[in-house]
């Protein structure tokens, strides 16, 4: 792999990355473009494709109990949703290469600040996917066809924004299949609960994603991008409420179709959900639609209370 070019000087950091992140304090030069396309300098999407796995194989234990191989099931989804997010926002940052420049937020971003070319780009996308099917090669058939199956939704996610106004669906659907995936590889099957679970996850998507494109409102409407943000315009908030409970009545739904053992279980399960609910309802007390950085505060919160659930799930996997 050549070594990509200077860095202009004017964009010493990505715009929406955190202040002081690893890449940029202590990443070696030739690599910080590939690190960027990446998004290893904003781990919060990886966080939101991993924790969808966390639910599933928290949810597939409560019917029979965490088996030594869950432990694997939830580390190499890890590891898995690193490389496929990056993977994925490799191929995203390719095919949205000139709009991105045309964003304030993104014209900072590898391709369109010339630190990385198209070329590099796809040569690190491909490495980063035939890693990450070396981890999916380690799970039971079921989980592999899956895994090969979301590969259509990433491929399909990035154009989403140029033919529909719910682009954040497309997002749901690929970033979920971890829940379906998680499930699939400790049960060998799938229920109708991982399917409930599945759909709480996109209804959560439709959440967070909309708060995240509400950063972008105007420069989406100059250069004609489609999304639910601006779709919604001044009925937001309201969308916001009714996508947090269909969420909540999915995942509800997931843990009581499930073959819940004693009482302590279903209600720690549930006491889950409520408290998942209750950190929505926290960022929707807070979130300030018209500012940029409560939009970007909010959708980053969403990582603790993704693995709020991820806990609750788990602990009741164990009674």
């Amino acid at each position: 792999m050549t070594e990509p070019r200077e860095l202009p000087e004017p964009t010493a950091q990505v715009s929406d990355a955190p202040k002081d992140n690893w890449v940029d304090r202590f990443a070696p030069r030739p690599v910080v473009g590939y690190l960027r396309l990446s998004r290893a300098d904003r781990p919060i999407g990886t966080w939101l494709l991993y924790i969808p796995c966390l639910w599933g194989v928290a949810l597939a234990a409560i019917a029979d109990g965490w088996r030594p191989w869950d432990l694997w099931i939830a580390l190499s989804c890890g590891i898995g949703a690193l490389l496929m997010r990056g993977a994925g926002c490799t191929w995203n940052d390719i095919t949205d290469r000139d709009f991105d420049g045309q964003v304030a937020r993104t014209r900072s971003r590898p391709i369109p600040s010339g630190l990385v070319t198209v070329k590099q780009a796809l040569v690190w996308m491909v490495v980063q996917a035939l890693a990450a099917a070396l981890i999916l090669f380690s799970y039971n058939r079921l989980a592999i066809l899956l895994g090969f199956a979301s590969l259509a939704l990433v491929a399909i996610y990035p154009f989403a924004k140029r033919f529909t106004w719910w682009p954040q669906v497309f997002l749901g659907l690929a970033f979920n299949w971890g829940a379906v995936l998680a499930y699939a590889a400790h049960s060998g099957a799938v229920s109708m609960a991982a399917l409930f679970l599945y759909a709480a996850g996109i209804a959560w998507t439709l959440f967070y994603d909309t708060i995240y494109a509400m950063q972008d409102k105007e420069d989406d409407a100059l250069i004609g991008v489609k999304s639910t943000a601006r779709l919604f315009g001044d009925r937001s908030r309201q969308w916001l409420w009714g996508f947090m409970v269909v969420t909540l009545l999915l995942a509800a739904a997931a843990i009581v179709t499930m073959p819940l053992r004693g009482v302590w279980q279903p209600l720690v399960a549930l006491a889950g959900v409520w408290a998942f609910g209750w950190h929505m309802v926290w960022q929707m007390r807070r979130l300030d639609v018209d500012d940029p950085a409560s939009c970007l505060a909010m959708f980053r919160a969403n990582r603790d209370c993704g693995l709020i659930l991820a806990l609750f799930l788990a602990i009741a996997a164990f009674l």
